[in-house]
């Protein structure tokens, strides 16, 4: 007759003589995580989470499914208000809301705005479209008034990537606060411990992208990209 070991397989200077119900490690208290019968150890958990998940992630994904996407909404109405009345005045929001990075200092308002002004009924629908999606998902993990504020300084950081890069030039659109929540949705995505391998394809050909065609505002990209993993990243860490 063996006896069970005694000591945590992830802890071994913590002695327990509890066995995960699914691979037989040890485990110590750290390591448990309540099953219908016994504990799971964090790898079978890992494994298998739907079948392991724990009260308190059932009440994460259920936020995750069922959250308000008030803001999202919000902005969506605003870009589609602001593009008819620009067409409508042959193109004037875009001169007045537009970012130009020589104004930065004189009419900062421009490095938000840029956000909602687009160059054309392409433009807008993809954008569109993409923060529908995004915005969907990450404000019901993160919380309206936090993927708020990712969208916001995501769109700054995307400017500011203008400002030193190109400051020379002209730029429409919400590119670079969309590329924000990519990296938002990669940061929940991963605390959550889903696969962000797609995510990572999606974003790298968007960035392609971005050098192969013309007129696009790669910049902006890159810029609201990092903005956008370090706001979620640190918004997160609070939370």
């Amino acid at each position: 007759m063996t006896s069970i070991p005694s000591r945590c397989y992830r802890h071994p200077k913590r002695e327990s003589w509890v066995l995960c119900q699914r691979c037989g490690n040890t485990i110590c208290g750290d390591c448990q995580t309540a099953a219908a019968v016994g504990f799971h150890c964090p790898d079978c958990v890992a494994g298998a989470r739907p079948a392991t998940a724990n009260i308190v992630s059932g009440a994460r994904l259920r936020r995750a499914v069922t959250g308000s996407t008030t803001v999202t909404t919000t902005l969506l109405i605003i870009m589609g208000v602001v593009f008819v009345a620009d067409f409508f005045t042959g193109g004037l929001l875009r001169t007045v809301f537009g970012y130009i990075p020589a104004l930065t200092f004189a009419e900062p308002w421009r490095v938000l705005t840029v956000s909602f002004v687009h160059g054309s009924i392409t433009h807008i629908l993809f954008n569109g479209y993409s923060l529908w999606v995004l915005g969907n998902l990450v404000e019901r993990k993160l919380g309206s008034g936090r993927f708020l504020t990712v969208f916001v300084l995501s769109s700054i950081a995307g400017s500011a990537a203008v400002f030193l890069v190109n400051p020379g030039g002209f730029v429409v659109g919400a590119s670079g606060a969309i590329f924000g929540l990519f990296a938002a949705l990669f940061v929940v995505n991963r605390g959550f411990q889903g696969n962000n391998i797609s995510l990572l394809v999606i974003v790298g050909i968007n960035l392609a992208l971005g050098f192969i065609l013309p007129n696009v505002a790669w910049e902006a990209h890159i810029g609201g990209l990092i903005g956008g993993f370090i706001a979620t990243t640190l918004l997160v860490r609070r939370r």
